[in-house]
């Protein structure tokens, strides 16, 4: 078997091999020592220790190894943050210094239904005990960081909401005055049409006048119909008048529609994360427990 470099790894003896066995459901791993010749053994948490804490206990026990890894069967190295649990699942390599060790954990028993049961009890209520007393601290500085990003969503609002109520301003005093305008032009047309009919010329000359410019009027309707493929409906007309001339003021002084709903929707995403922050904090719930509510 080869390492990394190439270099052919020297393998031991049977006296020098690495054993695992179990003790009270703990693994012990005993191994020689290079530098001393003596056996040592190893006690690992496999639920909690990593490999690479594993590897660092045993250097720490010997100054003399230089070189502390482990390999997979086939060859490829398993990572630090490995559990050891998962590692004494399958057999592998221990490599120190230039000496590798084949390793063969032996099979653990499954536990029962009932002990396993029971272990999950355990488990849960350890995750429980441990919400319980970091939940605080770990909920306070989430706010902290969120207070913080308001912050800084706000300052970088309040210029854009200050030229966005001029545009808004303008763009409605014009769509007002659009509004006025439509209106003295159709009085205008009604009189025009009322002088022309009593006074200048009668009812059976001014009547297909009247008709043709009713038949425009319902063209005019189908043709914004067409364009915009809605109905010429009064408050619609006006919004999307009044969303025209916000563009267009918009382009001219420059003002980023786009970043400013981006802002928007960063701040009431916030928002709604402080909410739900702050209501376990006082009900003293897990944030999960409040999402799975919503």
């Amino acid at each position: 078997w080869r390492g990394r470099e190439g270099a052919p790894y020297s393998t031991r003896v049977p006296s020098d091999e690495v054993t695992v066995n179990y003790r009270q459901c703990l693994p012990v791993i005993t191994l020689t020592l290079p530098t001393r010749s003596e056996r040592c053994q190893f006690t690992v948490k496999p639920v909690v220790t990593t490999v690479g804490a594993f590897l660092q206990d045993v250097q720490r026990e010997d100054k003399g190894i230089e070189r502390a890894e482990v390999f997979a069967t086939d060859g490829s190295k398993v990572s630090d943050a490995t559990l050891m649990e998962v590692l004494l699942m399958n057999d592998f390599k221990l490599v120190i210094n230039n000496t590798a060790y084949s390793v063969s954990p032996p099979v653990k028993d499954k536990l029962s239904s009932e002990h396993a049961t029971e272990m999950e009890d355990i488990k849960s209520l350890v995750h429980r005990l441990f919400v319980a007393l970091h939940l605080e601290d770990h909920q306070i500085r989430k706010e902290r960081e969120l207070l913080q990003k308001l912050d800084h969503l706000k300052g970088e609002l309040l210029p854009l909401e200050q030229m966005k109520a001029k545009i808004t301003d303008s763009a409605d005093a014009k769509t007002s005055r659009l509004l006025w305008v439509g209106l003295a032009l159709m009085s205008t047309q009604g009189g025009a049409l009322a002088w022309l009919t009593w006074w200048v010329y009668s009812w059976d000359i001014m009547e297909p006048v009247t008709y043709f410019i009713t038949y425009g009027s319902a063209m005019a309707f189908y043709a914004y119909f067409v364009l915009t493929k809605q109905d010429y409906i009064y408050p619609h007309a006006k919004d999307r008048q009044f969303l025209h001339y916000f563009y267009r003021k918009s382009k001219k002084q420059r003002f980023n529609v786009e970043r400013y709903n981006k802002l928007k929707d960063d701040l009431a995403e916030v928002e709604e994360s402080l909410r739900r922050l702050r209501q376990p904090l006082n009900l003293r719930l897990p944030i999960q427990e409040i999402s799975d509510k919503d």
